[in-house]
């Protein structure tokens, strides 16, 4: 850890006295009605150092974090910034008291510049010009002290995600940042723009800013942090320097139990053609395409991964795949059945040729809220002869399969009647995966399995999909989180602005090669070795 920049004086044995922690929070609870998010909370946080806070859903991380920066206030509790009592009210207290967060979702207005973005709300009188002088000396500082440089004429709209976020850092260290909390900021990143964002905060922690990093990738947190703190249900249950743990210990002080983090499983024994995309294209309302010329298949008894940054068309690949949307041009061939343009298929015929689909959004597509369990669980199949009796479905029935579900897949609680809304978010997609899984399909098309998911439920629901592929079904999983895309897949496809730009098997992936190709920033020997598994033919 870098040594304090502040001074310290003598004791009378001739000691020096330790500095103060740049953050002290002592006993903080924090109540929303009945729901105790924080309880007797606290935490110790080291100037000039980069402690990471992590734990499950739920586990109060956020709200704690939401109670230093202002948007709550405890219930009970003190804070301490810098050695010196603080109440802090509201996000402008914390910024007065030297406080930035850098949120999740940007708040950036694509229409202004950077520098407009910089001094928006800070500005230093009534007439713009003086503060935009003073504000572009100042970002000209700050840029060069940590290597933080972005185009300050750019507009916000046109810049890659990487320089969206330094845009973030930069707009707190203007307003004097010296504490920075940055909540889960590397979940739209590539690797390559990671590991970017990791040099910066060294940068920041030897110039002697404090930094809270708040993340539920285990690996991030041993790479970049000098201490560790780990949450569950409200409360903080360790403390760690991060030199002296691992990821097995965190996962098990996170969850309460051991959890297997290595994912076991033997090669793939890929069989006939389930899945082909022959040059499809998919254009929205105003003709963009949104996915463009894409090729691919996928065979019984294989986990084909599609890495990218969100928003390169990884959505639209598994809308036009499972019958929400209909192909602008090209051809697919689901399970025998051809699709075009011109004879679109509707989910529900998809379904009946053994297409399931688990979406990338569980709330918008996966479930009702406000159906019980037992509702959900047939969503999509409530036509099957086995949930009907005559005219009307058959409620006991529908029952006992939402039971069964529950059971196979470790729903919890296992009560069919509870309304869907009431579950976890773990327990809403594992909800979801059974009743996608249970009727056996021969492709199953799985949109980010585990977003939002705590640790325990990840490696359940990654055992699943093993095993429907060792059952013989064709797996097309679309993820943004990199390390399960490598745990989990037989071949990895590579998508930047609705194109697929690259091929890899799972064998000879790695991260540095698949973030080169998110950012279609590889050269053109590598792309050659790439594309050179690239040779499905249709049938």
């Amino acid at each position: 850890m870098p040594a304090e920049q502040s001074t310290t004086t003598g004791n009378p044995a001739g000691g020096a006295i330790p500095p103060p922690p740049a953050i002290r929070l002592k006993h903080i609870s924090k109540s929303f009605g009945a729901v105790r998010a924080n309880r007797d909370v606290s935490l110790e946080v080291a100037k000039g150092s980069i402690h990471g806070i992590v734990g499950e859903n739920g586990a109060g991380k956020s709200t704690l974090m939401s109670i230093l920066y202002g948007f709550y206030e405890a219930d009970s509790g003190e804070i301490e910034i810098a050695g010196r009592p603080a109440r802090i009210r509201n996000s402008q207290e914390a910024i007065g008291l030297g406080i930035g967060m850098v949120h999740q979702h940007f708040m950036l207005v694509d229409t202004f510049t950077v520098l407009e973005n910089v001094i928006l709300g800070a500005e230093s009188g009534a007439l713009l010009a003086p503060s935009k002088d003073q504000a572009a000396r100042e970002l000209a500082r700050l840029e060069n002290e940590y290597n933080l440089y972005v185009a300050p004429e750019a507009l916000v709209g046109d810049l890659l995600v990487g320089e969206r976020q330094r845009v973030e850092i930069l707009k707190a260290l203007y307003r004097g940042a010296e504490i920075l909390i940055l909540d889960e900021p590397t979940g739209v990143l590539t690797p390559q723009e990671t590991d970017q964002l990791f040099r910066i905060l060294r940068a920041l922690r030897d110039q002697g800013v404090t930094v809270i990093l708040i993340t539920h990738k285990l690996r991030e947190i041993m790479d970049v942090t000098d201490a560790v703190s780990v949450m569950r249900g409200g409360q903080m249950v360790a403390h760690r320097k991060t030199a002296d743990t691992d990821k097995e210990e965190l996962a098990e002080l996170m969850v309460g139990r051991k959890v297997r983090l290595e994912l076991d499983k033997e090669p793939a024994s890929p069989g006939p053609t389930r899945l082909l995309a022959e040059n499809v294209t998919v254009t929205d309302a105003d003709g963009v395409p949104r996915l463009d010329n894409v090729s691919l298949t996928v065979h019984a008894g294989e986990i084909v991964g599609i890495a990218g940054v969100s928003g390169n068309g990884q959505s639209e690949l598994l809308e036009v795949l499972s019958g929400i949307a209909k192909p602008s041009q090209g051809r697919l061939v689901l399970s025998g059945r051809e699709v075009t343009a011109q004879a679109p298929v509707h989910p529900d015929e998809a379904r009946k040729l053994g297409i399931a689909h688990v979406p990338e959004d569980r709330h918008r597509l996966g479930l009702v809220t406000s159906f019980s369990a037992r509702e959900s669980a047939i969503l999509g199949y409530q036509g099957a002869a086995r949930f009907n009796r005559g005219p009307i479905l058959d409620g006991t029935a529908i029952t006992q399969n939402c039971s069964s579900l529950m059971e196979q897949f470790d729903v919890r609680p296992p009560d069919p009647w509870l309304r869907s809304g009431g579950f976890s978010g773990g327990n809403q997609q594992k909800l979801i995966l059974a009743r996608e899984m249970s009727p056996h399909p021969e492709v199953l098309l799985v949109g980010q399995p585990t977003r939002g998911v705590d640790i325990g439920a990840i490696e359940f629901i990654h055992r699943q999909l093993v095993a429907r592929r060792d059952a013989g079904c064709a797996v097309l999983l679309v993820s943004v989180e990199l390390d399960e895309i490598l745990a989990l897949s037989d071949r990895i496809l590579v998508m930047f602005e609705g194109r697929i730009v690259g091929e890899l098997t799972g064998a000879e992936a790695d991260e540095r090669r698949i973030g080169l190709m998110m950012a279609n920033a590889m050269d053109s020997s590598e792309h050659a070795t790439a594309g050179s598994t690239m040779t499905e033919q249709a049938p």
